[in-house]
């Protein structure tokens, strides 16, 4: 018995270095990377620099890739985006939580069924939406991919909702209020920490999105900060340590928001009830 409690110890740390090996090698080879010129990042492998001062590939990110434009743009569809999505998200929990009709269970599976569907799929139609719209290459395009709300985001405002007494809509209605007097008095305001929640989770989704911008906003202008790095990829061949410098600066704002906000996500995921 004791040599087989030694012996699943020993493989359980072995798991755990063999995890976080996996987890902080990449970070390890990025970090390291970034602070190399080219010619010493191709002969010298996961050495580590030379230099540390070596700061070359941070100004080269800035004034050739034009990070501090790509940090503009991303900060624009952020706050359109979420503001949007803030908006259609209570307000759908709010009908859906609150009323009975007849198309309440067929539109909650339409919500389910589009998260299905592999959205590779539907991208020839939707790009012909955006296109048909005028939003091609505009700033607006990925705003308005990003203001529909998703299953999770319907889920965790509906955990909320539910858990708020009726009892205060039928005092507001005894006073007088309206339906939409109610919603933006009494059920938005309680809706606080979903709210924060799914902003934290809508921010990293969308500040960490390559592939929307990359397809709908081509233009150089309207680059964001994942397709800024993008610009050092040449037909032949990557500068991968300028590419390192942008990841390590891009990583930066998502580390700080989660390290310093991380117990609202799994507050606001895990706790359904209004105090």
């Amino acid at each position: 018995m004791e040599r087989q409690n030694k012996a699943w110890t020993i493989f359980r740390y072995v798991t755990i270095a063999i995890g976080l090996f996996i987890v902080f090698f990449p970070i390890y080879s990025v970090f390291i990377s970034a602070f190399k010129t080219q010619t010493e990042y191709y002969n010298s492998g996961l050495q580590l620099p030379h230099d540390w001062f070596n700061f070359d590939n941070f100004r080269k990110v800035f004034k050739v890739g034009r990070l501090g434009l790509g940090f503009k743009n991303i900060f624009i569809i952020l706050v359109v985006s979420l503001a949007g999505n803030v908006l259609i998200g209570t307000m759908v929990a709010y009908a859906l939580g609150r009323f009975d009709f007849k198309m309440k269970k067929p539109i909650m599976g339409m919500y389910l069924v589009a998260q299905v569907i592999p959205m590779i799929t539907t991208q020839v139609a939707t790009f012909q939406v955006i296109k048909f719209l005028g939003a091609y290459n505009e700033i607006y395009a990925p705003m308005l991919l990003y203001l529909g709300a998703d299953v999770l985001q319907i889920v965790i405002y509906l955990q909320f909702v539910n858990n708020i007494p009726r009892d205060l809509d039928e005092s507001a209605m005894v006073e007088g209020a309206s339906l939409f007097k109610i919603y933006r008095s009494i059920i938005f305001p309680l809706l606080a920490p979903a709210t924060a929640t799914l902003i934290i989770m809508k921010t990293i989704s969308i500040y960490n999105d390559f592939y929307t911008p990359y397809l709908y906003m081509p233009s150089r202008k309207l680059q964001v900060v994942s397709t800024a790095i993008y610009s050092f990829v040449g037909p032949n061949a990557a500068q991968i340590n300028v590419i390192s410098a942008g990841i390590l600066i891009i990583f930066i704002p998502t580390l700080v928001i989660y390290l310093f906000l991380q117990r609202y996500i799994f507050a606001g995921v895990t706790n359904g009830a209004v105090k």
